[in-house]
């Protein structure tokens, strides 16, 4: 079988249109010029459509590897197809795709065993403007919460959603889908998940696609900062002074201790290595934990404490 290049070339379109749908458009107005009504019907009459009827299978074959090779990267784009049960993925044949965009500009159709070629004697441009392809909607967009647990080991959301589809005979409809959403370990807030054409369906449009954003629930205990983790910390101030053995929680549930020897003086921190975020574009890394401290001062103090603690620092801070 001929590829889609070979065809592209015998009638000289350019390599930047090749893999873009306009490039299908442009090759079968250049048929169709060529081998329009005021030529002679002969026996090569139809060579032209069987070009493009192979042209447009190979051109959708290479758009649906290429959407599969998508999803199996990084790209969280669904399309029809692999979220289950027969999907909304459709394809039409060459006839049929420039049947319904000749019915859409009001033509008036005919029993034509080949109406792609037969609605092609008139050369009004318009109907192979973007005037004639379906309109799609702008996306919607749908928060999509969760904790900082989940994003740090990964999930798994189904989110249930009611769409409106339009039935053969035009009738609209609800229907309830079940979508999945694999949340990846160390995803972040904003991260967008596109489940493509999953909105409502229109007639006379294309239905819209259907945007999860990630949203991050406030955590009782630590803050997020890119893959680090800031938890605050109280300690008294005598413990600040003379060192500690402190307990710190982790996210995953557990505790570790931590021993200080340092004076734990306003600012400083201390920092847990491997214990943050996993990092999604490094498989095995993980961010850091910060421990920030907050000095717990006494309230109320005896005239003696008071003599003895200026006494104890009173020559501290002497250079």
């Amino acid at each position: 079988m001929v590829n889609h290049v070979q065809h592209c070339d015998s009638i000289n379109v350019s390599p930047r249109k090749r893999n873009i749908f306009p490039a299908l458009v442009h090759l079968y107005k250049t048929l169709v010029t060529k081998w329009g009504r005021r030529h002679k019907k002969s026996s090569s009459d139809e060579e032209p459509n069987n070009i493009v009827q192979e042209s447009f299978q190979e051109f959708d074959r290479d758009k649906k590897d290429q959407k599969e090779a998508m999803n199996g990267g990084h790209s969280f784009r669904y399309n029809g197809e692999n979220i289950g049960g027969e999907g909304f993925v459709k394809h039409r044949s060459m006839d049929n795709f420039f049947s319904s965009s000749f019915s859409r500009t009001g033509s008036r159709s005919h029993p034509d065993p080949t109406p792609s070629t037969s609605r092609c004697q008139s050369s009004t441009p318009i109907l192979f403007s973007n005037s004639t392809g379906l309109v799609k909607p702008p996306p919607i967009e749908k928060e999509l919460e969760c904790t900082l647990e989940e994003l740090c080991f990964g999930c798994k959301k189904r989110i249930k959603i009611t769409r409106e589809v339009t039935t053969k005979s035009g009738e609209v409809i609800q229907e309830e889908e079940m979508l999945t959403i694999k949340v990846k370990p160390g995803w972040k807030k904003g991260t967008k998940i596109t489940f493509e054409g999953m909105g409502n369906e229109r007639p006379g449009s294309l239905p819209a696609d259907i945007i999860f954003v990630i949203a991050e629930r406030k955590h009782h205990l630590f803050r997020r900062e890119g893959d680090d983790l800031e938890l605050a910390v109280s300690i008294p101030l005598v413990k600040s002074l003379t060192g500690c053995t402190i307990p710190i929680p982790l996210l995953g549930g557990e505790k570790t201790d931590i021993t200080i020897e340092d004076i734990i003086h306003p600012g400083y921190q201390k920092i847990i290595s491997g214990e943050g975020m996993p990092n999604p574009k490094e498989q095995g890394k993980r961010g850091d934990m910060i421990l920030v401290f907050l000095i717990e001062f006494p309230t109320e103090l005896t005239a003696e404490q008071r003599a003895d603690i200026v006494g104890i620092l009173e020559h501290s801070c002497d250079d």
